[in-house]
């Protein structure tokens, strides 16, 4: 499997498995009576900073993994994935970075770390976007 794939399946992981840590802390509620399996917001906050903290870092993988999952493939079936190979584990590797920082903690040197990860993200795949419309014209 190329590192990109690699990383993509990592991302897709990491994404499932917010979710499950999602779905055990409200299924531990409810089976323990504490709350009504209708009575729990999207945000997670109504439950402790910890369940916001955890719903926000799910959704922050799902508005970016389709993204990056689109470039990756994008440059896998145009046969550049060497655009994306030598840094989709560095993405996924930043998004680790966020998401821990993210369940971590809330306060505002937390809030400047997830930042910086969000960032290398962000600069990464725009790197990617401009070397594959690049080989695009060409």
């Amino acid at each position: 499997m190329s590192p990109s794939l690699l990383a993509m399946l990592l991302y897709a992981t990491l994404t499932l498995l917010l979710l499950v840590a999602i779905a055990a802390l409200r299924t531990t509620l409810v089976v323990t009576r504490q709350r009504a399996a209708d009575a729990f917001t999207p945000a997670g906050d109504d439950v402790s900073p910890f369940s916001g903290r955890l719903c926000r870092a799910h959704a922050n993988c799902c508005e970016n993994l389709p993204v990056f999952a689109a470039l990756v493939l994008a440059a896998a079936l145009s046969g550049h994935a060497g655009i994306t190979d030598s840094t989709a584990l560095w993405v996924f590797a930043a998004r680790v970075g966020q998401t821990v920082t993210h369940l971590s903690s809330g306060r505002r040197r937390a809030i400047r770390l997830r930042f910086l990860f969000m960032l290398v993200q962000i600069a990464l795949l725009t790197s990617w976007v401009v070397r594959l419309l690049w080989v695009s014209v060409q």
